[in-house]
């Protein structure tokens, strides 16, 4: 069973400006991914992250809570994070496992820290992967933009073969949630 893990996509990260580089398309494809997901019985995974220190990404902050344009089910589950790794330290795989999910779809931000680690350490636990190409994001950078940044980890991720599982990298209209 395929599984959704929506990363990051929280108010602190969407709202200031500059805001992540096509947010706006960002969120649409993942409420198109959510409910094509939930009508297919597949899990929905919010994932937040949340700081140890200070105020600003504190659990039930402002900053902290999901982006105000998700469409959210009741049926979803919710993880809090506090490193780009949504595994470590959290519930996320239990929540796998419970669910019977063998396959990730994974969208959100930021491509270059949570998305690309949680896509490592999934590969590494043997989970199938698939990154929606079109519905992650970053911010522009100093050394390349988010559409830069983008396009190489859509590129370097499903080129990753040592792990023994496969990931792809796929546009958001071609994700399947259909059980086989």
């Amino acid at each position: 069973m395929k599984a959704l893990i929506v990363i990051d996509v929280q108010h602190g990260l969407f709202t200031p400006l500059p805001r992540p580089a096509s947010s706006l398309e960002v969120i649409r494809r993942i409420n198109e991914l959510t409910q094509r997901a939930r009508l297919h019985r597949a899990p929905v995974i919010f994932v937040q992250h949340e700081a140890n220190d200070g105020e600003y990404f504190r659990h039930g902050s402002e900053a902290w809570a999901l982006d105000a344009g998700l469409l959210i089910g009741s049926a979803d589950y919710f993880v809090r994070k506090t490193t780009p790794d949504s595994f470590l330290k959290t519930d996320l795989e239990s929540v796998l496992v419970e669910s019977g999910s063998s396959h990730l779809v994974v969208c959100g931000y930021a491509t270059e820290f949570c998305i690309d680690t949680t896509v490592r350490r999934a590969a590494a636990l043997g989970y199938d992967v698939t990154v929606v190409s079109d519905a992650h994001t970053t911010h522009d950078k100093a050394h390349a933009d988010a559409a830069q940044i983008i396009a190489h980890h859509n590129a370097t991720l499903p080129s990753i073969k040592s792990f023994g599982v496969n990931i792809l990298a796929q546009e958001s209209d071609a994700v399947e949630f259909v059980h086989v």
